[in-house]
């Protein structure tokens, strides 16, 4: 190995001790990083699997940064032997020797030899294209930190990727086979239900996952390399956050459609109850509006509706489904029929209010004239002839058949009129004045 020629004053023996036993430090840290590389879980998966993309071309310069590193690793412990070697020669050294010591610590007294361009590597081309350069052993080892932290790198995001994300598809894969078993057992089916067809495609894009994951773990990573900034980066874990959001709803279907062939007879015996209260509920206001149209004269009576025929025929439909056992068809139709019942029944109850509005505007006069009929009795005034008139008349036209009730309300206005103008003479007029109250009629 040649050795370089002077640099400056010689190292002293003090120093040239305090140096040997720095890089003696130094050579013992560099080597246990070499080891711990070497010995890397990450570096051994990489070295056995098929790696594809970015990880595959990283992964081949790493692989030649490795082995030059170790080169050059030899090259440095056999300059600090042959440093160690002379300085053991004597305990107190010529000045030659110090000379010399002084030139293997501190000047370029490392040789490399050249070893070939490294491909996709042209960092380290101009290095490895020449037969040989000169280092100090400073230069040779700022220049193995470079390499190592590269290939440290490639070393430490694909087994942070391979320990995060592998394990987590396969325990979803798990989720997912218990999820197929299930839709199977209530007929979710791809091309019969669009929850098989998700699970189908789940299932896909899990096993298409799992291979790009283990083919090319540095696709997956985000953020700072973990061995330059640990916490600073992550597992991409995008697409399989989807599709454990798609299975977390497909399973929530499944579950539905299980409730269902828990349910189903009762569910099914709720819309036939809805649907019959509806059927008669349309009978009476039927029923109403016929004696509405006898009983209230020139009256505007809404038409009432025949049966919800649509629903009996989808409400045997979902008997059908659920004797045959299709729950994955009969979930979504019971929703249906349930929502729609419901709203049936409401709709039949606003008819029946709106044909017998007529009759309960007739009841409220009825109410109205008996209780001022009460009124008038309390005040000693029941065989008052003016207001027992006015009385007569409102009766008489609420109880007859058919009811003019515009002429009936307006009747019993008049009869209220009359009492209250009876309850409260004007000032200076006698008690009763049957001309006058007459006159005003």
């Amino acid at each position: 190995m040649a050795v370089a020629g002077p640099t400056g004053p010689a190292l002293s023996r003090e120093e040239v001790d305090r140096a040997l036993a720095r890089l003696g430090a130094e050579h013992e840290a560099v080597e246990s990083s070499l080891l711990a590389l070497q010995d890397h879980a990450g570096r051994r998966l990489l070295e056995g699997a098929e790696l594809t993309g970015a990880t595959k071309s990283r992964w081949a310069v790493a692989e030649q940064l490795i082995a030059r590193l170790w080169a050059h690793f030899d090259v440095y412990t056999d300059v600090l032997t042959t440093a160690r070697e002379l300085r053991a020669r004597r305990r107190w050294p010529t000045q030659g020797e110090l000379t010399e010591l002084t030139d293997l610590l501190r000047g370029s007294g490392v040789t490399l030899p050249g070893g070939g361009t490294l491909a996709l590597a042209p960092a380290l081309a101009p290095a490895a294209a020449r037969l040989s350069e000169q280092l100090s052993l400073t230069e040779l080892v700022d220049r193995m930190n470079g390499w190592y932290a590269e290939a440290l790198d490639v070393v430490v995001t694909a087994d942070a990727v391979w320990s995060a994300l592998p394990a987590r598809i396969d325990l979803l894969a798990a989720e997912l086979q218990r999820t197929r078993s299930l839709a199977h057992s209530v007929g979710v089916r791809p091309g019969e239900h669009p929850s098989g067809d998700d699970l189908e495609q789940i299932t896909h894009e899990l096993t298409s996952l799992r291979a790009e994951v283990i083919s090319d773990p540095l696709a997956f990573w985000n953020g700072a390399s973990p061995s330059s900034a640990p916490g600073g980066g992550r597992p991409d874990t995008a697409r399989y956050d989807r599709a454990a959001r798609a299975l977390e709803e497909v399973r929530r279907e499944i579950e539905a459609v299980l409730d269902v062939r828990q349910d189903a007879e009762q569910r099914l015996m709720r819309v036939r109850d809805v649907l019959s209260r509806a059927d008669r509920t349309l009978n009476e206001a039927r029923q109403a509006r016929v004696e509405v149209l006898s009983k209230i004269a020139g009256s505007d009576v809404p038409a009432v509706s025949g049966p919800p025929t649509a629903l009996y025929e989808q409400l045997s439909a979902a008997a059908d489904q659920r004797r045959r056992a299709q729950w994955h068809r009969l979930s979504p139709l019971l929703e249906s029929l349930e929502e729609r019942s419901e709203e049936e029944l409401l709709r039949a109850r606003e008819s029946l209010t709106a044909v017998t509005a007529p009759l309960a505007v007739r009841a409220e006069l009825r109410g109205r004239l008996d209780a001022y009929k009460a009124k008038v009795a309390r005040h000693g005034l029941a065989e008052d002839p003016f207001l027992t008139e006015r009385y007569d008349d409102a009766r008489r036209r609420l109880w007859s058949a058919p009811c003019d009730l515009m002429a009936a309300e307006e009747a019993v206005l008049r009869y209220q009129r009359a009492v209250a103008e009876t309850l409260s003479p004007p000032a200076g007029a006698a008690a009763h004045e049957p001309t006058d109250r007459r006159g005003e009629s």
